[in-house]
């Protein structure tokens, strides 16, 4: 259970609010899939820290100070969802920035390694994470991709959820986005990119149309 004040995590950040959203597939194709998976995304909103700022702002200090403190919270939020990081099998990540923001802005607080590599660790992870960025208005959904977050190879767990704020992101904020799941796509079955065949354009040769 979380505590009803903010955490020192969030503090630091700035967070405004944090909105964590968790779904569960009974049935797909009117089956129950034989491994049922939980899929959550965890969005913080916090202020933009170089709102008003020109293109040739250096970003690394308030990323070195903000992200680890994001990466922090959302996780805590998707451990706690879903039952511990072991529970965890695919991860992702997103950002949105607001209209008055840079879509770098997005990028300095989720694509270096002071977000990726502790959403990593605190996931037990060592996939490169997937990812999706945007700039847009407060409400906007983002589909947020995922894979296996330590076998990246493993078609099964290549997966999406999509992530909406209502109120945000604000001109001047940013949302960003932790996702993971507990299991694979319902029914996985088009195999593995590691037994994969070698497929080229010759496939084509002869083919009729």
């Amino acid at each position: 259970m979380f505590s009803p004040t903010p955490s020192p995590e969030a503090r630091a950040a700035g967070i405004r609010k944090i909105v964590y959203y968790q779904e569960e597939v009974l049935l797909e194709n009117g089956v129950l899939p034989p491994v049922p998976a939980l899929r959550a995304t965890a969005a913080a909103v916090l202020a933009n820290p170089w709102a008003g700022t020109g293109p040739e702002t250096d970003l690394g200090p308030a990323t070195r100070e903000i992200a680890p403190q994001i990466a922090r919270a959302l996780t805590d939020r998707l451990i706690a969802g879903l039952g511990g990081a072991e529970k965890i099998e695919a991860f992702g990540k997103a950002a949105i920035v607001g209209t008055a923001g840079e879509i770098e802005h997005a990028g300095a607080l989720i694509h270096t390694p002071f977000f990726g590599n502790l959403v990593r660790e605190f996931l037990e992870g060592s996939s490169i994470i997937c990812f999706a960025d945007e700039r847009a208005e407060a409400g906007q959904p983002l589909v947020v991709p995922l894979w296996h977050k330590t076998e990246a190879a493993t078609r099964s767990h290549y997966q999406t959820v999509t992530a909406r704020v209502s109120d945000g992101p604000r001109p001047d904020e940013i949302v960003v986005i932790a996702a993971a799941s507990t299991g694979p796509r319902p029914h996985a079955r088009i195999g593995d990119r590691a037994t994969d065949p070698a497929v080229t354009s010759r496939i084509l040769e002869g083919a009729s149309l």
